[in-house]
């Protein structure tokens, strides 16, 4: 028997011409049209509440384990923390899973969100510890993802790893879906962390809306005026690669950038910035951030 497809209903009109394959792909592509998308499903906020996150144990965790260097850089003792604390990391993770970010006002849902992403980058880390580079580890991607750890361009970030109200989440969903488009700041690149020496640092505390827009200009500051973020040499500069890869959210162009940079530098390195109005070069090391004790 032929059916065709155009006179049943969508469940079934696909199967009998198409057999079974078709018809599980008809009910993800109809599932996924009426999926919300996932900054829609967390846009809302609440306007002067005065609800507050416990981050204390997220706070002692990285007083412990955050290695301030004096390159700069903050580093993480990995090694330490998968021995010693990992079970409290993943309790800290498991308790902001359970939190509603719907029920917080903005700047406590921003630090709620930041601390969540850097938390669960650095369990991811810990899972598969030791690592060179974030890259290397991929999640249940099967050949791909094995193909892509083999070359060293893999990453963690699409695969859902998260549970909060309900829906699933990756760490890319936190970041490009939830915390840039809803905020619309571009010193939420200096929040989250991904684990790589090219990175703005890890906070050695955590975020909270009381203090989140001092710590974000603080933030802005280390990495702008460190030459990983910006290095101006003879007169050229050469950028970190999120300034490339992210430049619509500095303004859409190198000048926006550049006026971007400005704003948090300092006196040494405007003056060094002084009349340049083109970016040479981007670099960027993905080596893992981790402390060498």
């Amino acid at each position: 028997m032929k059916v065709f497809c155009a006179t049943q209903p969508v469940a079934f009109r696909c199967f009998a011409h198409f057999g079974l394959a078709a018809l599980l792909l008809a009910l993800v592509n109809r599932g996924a049209a009426f999926a919300a998308p996932v900054g829609e499903i967390f846009a809302r906020h609440s306007a002067g509440s005065t609800l507050t996150v416990d981050h204390s144990t997220w706070n002692r965790l990285l007083e412990v384990y955050v290695v301030a260097g004096a390159d700069g850089i903050n580093r993480v003792d990995y090694k330490a923390w998968k021995a010693k604390d990992h079970g409290a990391l993943k309790g800290y993770v498991k308790a902001l899973e359970a939190t509603d970010p719907a029920r917080l006002d903005r700047a406590e849902q921003f630090a709620f969100w930041a601390n969540l992403y850097n938390a669960k980058t650095i369990d991811v880390i810990l899972d598969h510890y030791p690592v060179k580079s974030i890259r290397e580890i991929t999640i249940n991607e099967g050949l791909f993802g094995f193909i892509k750890k083999s070359a060293g361009v893999g990453g963690p970030w699409k695969t859902p790893v998260l549970t909060v109200s309900g829906q699933k989440l990756s760490l890319d969903n936190i970041e490009h879906e939830i915390l840039r488009p809803l905020f619309k700041d571009p010193r939420v690149h200096y929040s989250v962390n991904c684990a790589s020496v090219g990175c703005p640092n890890l906070p050695s505390e955590a975020f909270t809306g009381a203090k989140l827009e001092a710590m974000l200009d603080a933030g802005a500051r280390a990495y702008v005026n460190h030459p990983r973020g910006i290095a101006v040499s003879n007169g050229k500069v050469v950028a970190s690669s999120i300034y490339d890869w992210f430049q619509s959210d500095f303004g859409g162009t190198v000048n926006g950038v550049l006026s971007h940079v400005r704003k948090f530098a300092a006196p040494d390195l405007a003056k060094r910035l002084d009349g340049i109005s083109a970016i040479a070069s981007y670099d960027y090391d993905w080596s893992l951030n981790d402390a060498k004790r």
